[in-house]
C-alpha cells in the first residue's frame, strides 16, 4: 500500500512509537560474541612426535657426519646438510648407492639428511636420540622435525628388524608366484626375481621385485614382501595392488595387511 497524500504521512507520523522490552532471561545472551561450535569436541593439541626420544638396539649404530666445507668465493643456493648414518645387522645386502629423496643406502648402511635448523643429540651410554629445532614458532621447521623423526625412526627398524608387508589375494582363480625370470619385463639387475600374478587377465602379470628386497609366496594367495626401507616396500605393495583393486559388491582384490573394506548391497532391478 502506498500513502500518496501528506495528510495521511503527517498521521502516520503522530502515532505513538512503540518500545519493545526484552525479558531478562535473554539480555546476558545478547551482550555475549558468538561462539563457533566445532565439529570434534576433543581439545586441540600439537603434536610432539618431533621431540620424542628414539631408542638405539645394541646391534644399531648411528653416526652424525658434519657437511663438508664449502670453497671459499662461492655462493651456495641452498645450506649444507649434515648425514646421519644408520647401520644394523639387517643392513649388510651390498647394493649401489640409490639416493631417494635425501635419503640413500650404501653397503649395508642408511643415512638421512638433516637440514642446517634441526639438531641431533645423541647420548651413547643410554642409547637415546633426539632431535631439536632452531625455531618452533617457524611452521616449517615444527612440520619438518615430525617427519624427520619419522624417517629415522623407520630407518632404526629396518635396520634391526626390517619392514615386512603381507598381500593377501581374494578371488575365484587368484595366484601368485615366483619367478625367477620373467618374459614381458626385462631384469634391471642381475638375479632379479619376479612375482607373477593370475589376476584373472588373459595373462600373467610380471612384476620385477625391486634390490635389497626379498618376496616369497608362503601360499598361492599370499605374499610377502620383507626389505630394510619402508617406502620400498610399500610402494612395491602398492604396485601389486594397482592390478586388482578390492571391490566393495563381491570383495575381491588384493588386500595389502589388514585392510578390509565394506561390502555394498546388491543392485537389484
Amino acid at each position: 500500500m502506498v500513502l500518496r497524500t501528506q495528510g495521511a504521512i503527517r498521521a502516520l507520523d503522530r502515532l505513538p512509537v512503540r518500545t519493545w522490552l526484552l525479558p531478562d532471561f535473554l539480555v546476558p545472551a545478547l551482550l555475549l560474541p558468538p561462539k563457533c561450535r566445532h565439529f570434534s569436541r576433543t581439545p586441540h593439541h600439537r603434536s610432539r612426535i618431533g621431540s620424542a626420544q628414539l631408542s638405539l638396539p645394541q646391534e644399531v649404530n648411528l653416526r652424525l657426519l658434519e657437511p663438508p666445507p664449502q670453497k671459499q668465493n662461492t655462493i651456495a643456493r641452498t645450506e649444507p646438510m649434515k648425514t646421519v648414518e644408520v647401520e644394523g645387522p639387517l643392513g649388510m645386502v651390498p647394493r649401489p648407492s640409490e639416493i631417494i629423496n635425501q635419503r640413500s643406502i650404501t653397503a649395508g648402511k642408511m643415512s638421512l639428511q638433516l637440514p642446517a635448523y634441526m639438531s641431533l643429540d645423541h647420548d651413547r651410554e643410554t642409547r637415546k636420540v633426539s632431535l631439536s629445532i632452531l625455531d618452533r614458532k617457524e611452521r616449517r621447521q615444527r612440520e619438518m622435525w615430525g617427519t624427520t623423526r619419522a624417517y629415522l625412526n623407520n630407518h632404526i627398524l629396518g635396520v634391526s628388524e626390517g619392514h615386512t608387508a603381507i598381500l593377501r589375494l581374494v578371488g575365484v582363480g587368484y595366484r601368485a608366484t615366483m619367478e625367477p625370470s620373467a618374459v614381458s619385463v626385462q631384469p634391471e639387475y642381475p638375479g632379479q626375481q619376479f612375482v607373477s600374478l593370475k589376476v584373472g587377465y588373459s595373462h600373467p602379470i610380471e612384476l620385477g621385485v625391486p634390490r635389497g628386497m626379498k618376496a616369497s609366496t608362503p601360499q598361492p594367495t599370499r605374499i610377502l614382501l620383507e626389505g630394510i626401507e619402508k617406502e620400498v616396500v610399500n610402494q612395491f605393495a602398492a604396485r601389486i595392488r594397482k592390478w586388482r583393486v578390492p571391490e566393495p559388491y563381491k570383495g575381491k582384490g588384493i588386500f595389502v595387511n589388514g585392510e578390509t573394506i565394506r561390502l555394498k548391497a546388491k543392485k537389484i532391478k
